[in-house]
């Protein structure tokens, strides 16, 4: 039994209970109600019926080629113009060199993304993902946001779906889920109007499962959402999985606004951390994982998140700069040893997993996928 205090959710329990899928106004329900015991006690009871006490994490390695950008996100303390003197572009021979500095605890995957630069090419991209995948063979290559992916089409005068194609020639395995921010066309104009729109988003993310490539998605909150903005990307998001199944992992992203152009707006609490995470997934039933992202929420709250609903806490990152340069202060790395402990402290059985969240037997010196 669990306890409810807000009585708007007594039929929204219901339907969990049974199974019924949810509907945009039970989504801005929640969003609405401060009732976070039952939202997470609600959710926990889905994760549980889907994963039971396992949380998952992976030994992976962060890379970013770039921070230099040609768009100028009001949400973004990353990106930078070229004649920036803080800015930075890796040569190709830097990148394979960096993938390889973190390639001691075995990592199994690579998650790349980086600015919109005006002068690398689709080409040189490619060169990038095929030199790491002919370095690290055994690697997973998480790389190019939809984001990034429409960049590049657009200079290099090709579809989306010819972009995607070279990109997966090159080596590329899967993709990372950023860059979706919040799909209202009234928040993305002030927070992030240099982007593709949401719908070019979901089309990008569309195509891509199209040629077989899955995919993680996202949703930034806490900057200047409303309760209905947040339940309609939901809604979108869930549409779009409804038809390709090709979404791994729903990933909510705390907004972090230090050194931004948004710097007046508070950050998250870990009250709104945790709602994040419980509404998710209540309301993604076909997405199968939901990510706890310990870098942005913290990882006391990524641990606690563990029983509101999430059951994955993300890897060990090795290097993060994006949401470091947004003020972030959490580590920027974490051992896998850490990641055990943290998952077991929190009452559950930690799993490590592949990508594509296959289990991964380690010894000392390797690494075993286990199909």
């Amino acid at each position: 039994m669990i306890a409810i205090e807000d009585s708007r959710l007594h039929p929204i329990w219901e339907k969990v209970s049974a199974g019924a899928r949810l509907s945009y106004e039970d989504g801005v329900t929640m969003f609405r109600s401060s009732d976070i015991l039952a939202l997470g006690a609600m959710a926990n009871a889905v994760r549980e019926r889907l994963h039971g006490d396992t949380t998952y994490f992976n030994v992976n390695r962060h890379i970013n080629p770039t921070d230099v950008c040609v768009a100028s996100c009001r949400l973004c303390a990353f990106g930078k113009k070229a004649k920036d003197p803080r800015a930075y572009t890796m040569s190709l021979e830097q990148v394979w060199e960096m993938a390889g500095k973190g390639y001691a605890e075995a990592v199994t995957e690579f998650h790349i993304v980086g600015g919109l630069h005006p002068e690398l090419s689709l080409y040189w991209f490619c060169q990038m993902i095929a030199g790491l995948k002919e370095r690290y063979a055994g690697v997973h290559l998480k790389a190019f946001t939809m984001v990034e992916v429409a960049y590049l089409a657009r200079r290099a005068k090709l579809s989306i779906r010819e972009t995607l194609e070279k990109l997966k020639a090159a080596g590329v395995d899967s993709m990372p889920g950023g860059g979706a921010e919040v799909f209202s066309e009234r928040v993305r104009r002030i927070i992030c109007d240099h982007k593709i729109d949401g719908d070019e988003w979901l089309e990008t993310a569309r195509t891509a499962h199209q040629i077989g490539l899955k995919s993680n998605c996202t949703m930034l909150y806490g900057h200047l959402e409303t309760a209905e903005d947040a339940a309609d990307h939901l809604v979108r998001l869930r549409a779009v999985q409804d038809e390709t199944h090709g979404f791994v992992t729903f990933i909510p992203l705390a907004f972090h606004p230090a050194n931004t152009a948004l710097s007046h707006l508070s950050p998250t609490s870990g009250f709104d951390d945790l709602k994040e995470i419980a509404i998710s997934r209540l309301m993604l039933d076909n997405i199968p994982h939901i990510k706890a992202y310990w870098i942005m929420m913290t990882p006391g709250v990524a641990q606690i998140a563990q029983r509101f609903g999430a059951n994955d806490i993300d890897g060990t990152v090795v290097e993060e700069k994006i949401y470091h340069d947004a003020g972030a202060q959490t580590a920027q790395h974490l051992r896998r040893q850490d990641l055990l402990r943290l998952i077991r402290e929190a009452g559950r059985e930690p799993v490590e997993r592949d990508t594509t969240y296959r289990p991964v037997s380690r010894t000392e010196s390797a690494f075993t996928v286990l199909v």
